[in-house]
């Protein structure tokens, strides 16, 4: 998905650089564009575009050479977000290394956005490219945060990522949402399950039997959301009640209701069903003849 971006890029640059004279002029550059599959190469690219062709580069690289490609970029631009996250996924040693250089990549993508940006397309980002670089170093950031125990940093930059962008293209919710859960922030949690109320993930329709159960105990209102949750991934109770065991790495992709979603849910919340008095004890009690813990 972050290969696909240069294509984007790309086009934007080139159009920019465009001074149509007409919407008809401009209809006719793109069906040229269109017609030809081919890009011609963008002008008066600036430091920052430089560097960020490099990262795109390196999105397709692996090893050595992706480490390579992204501190070119920062030799080329200090301010290329993108490739302090890149150091920060696959040059960093130890989490807390991980976690400065994906600090210094919010810095980064601070700088190159501006002030303005942050003032003017608040609920607008990821769909302006340009902060998508920033959007990521932050996410990896609260990450880290969570994992070294900085949980109400964690927990604010999740909140702010949502307030920037609450389409939510990066999954955010999904991590704030477990992070509430840990941390018994019910009230929060039972708003932004409202607020993405139309989700029917297995991470949203769990969570809100979970906390339904911490609230009301075995409630009929507890019941039938665990039912709501079962009947849409039915693979989940599988791993978190241990009949199937979970892999040593989560999948590379997943797809709404299947093993692989189960898989990914279960490695993020089974500690917090084990939390939770009774939960386990509660998600095996289905009725005789249940298909789904057949």
């Amino acid at each position: 998905m972050r290969a696909a971006e240069k294509a984007l890029s790309d086009l934007t640059a080139i159009l920019n650089e465009q001074q149509f004279g007409s919407v008809e002029e401009a209809k006719s550059f793109l069906h040229d564009l269109l017609t030809t599959g081919e890009l011609p190469p963008a002008e008066n690219a600036t430091a920052l575009q430089k560097a960020q062709e490099l990262v795109y580069e390196a999105f397709e690289a692996s090893g050595k050479k992706l480490v390579e490609l992204a501190r070119q970029a920062l030799e080329i631009c200090p301010d290329c977000a993108d490739a302090y996250v890149l150091l920060a996924e696959e040059a960093a040693q130890t989490l807390e290394e991980q976690k400065n250089l994906f600090e210094q990549g919010v810095l980064a993508g601070e700088r190159a956005l501006g002030p303005k940006m942050f003032k003017n397309e608040v609920g607008n980002f990821w769909g302006i490219l340009e902060t998508r670089p920033y959007m990521r170093a932050r996410a990896g950031l609260a990450q880290c945060l969570w994992l070294l125990s900085s949980r109400k940093e964690a927990l604010d930059h999740y909140r702010d990522l949502l307030r920037l962008n609450p389409n939510d293209n990066q999954g955010i919710r999904y991590l704030l949402a477990n992070c509430l859960l840990a941390e018994a922030l019910d009230q929060e949690l039972e708003n932004l399950l409202h607020t993405y109320e139309d989700d029917r993930s297995a991470t949203w329709l769990y969570s809100r039997a979970l906390l339904l159960f911490r609230k009301d105990g075995n409630s009929q209102r507890a019941r039938a959301a665990l039912q709501e949750a079962k009947a849409y991934n039915r693979f989940v109770p599988l791993f978190l009640l241990g009949k199937k065991r979970l892999p040593r790495y989560l999948p590379d992709y997943i797809g709404m209701g299947d093993e692989n979603e189960a898989v990914e849910y279960a490695a993020l919340a089974l500690e917090l069903w084990q939390q939770t008095p009774g939960a386990l004890t509660w998600l095996s009690d289905t009725a005789p003849g249940d298909p789904y813990m057949a």
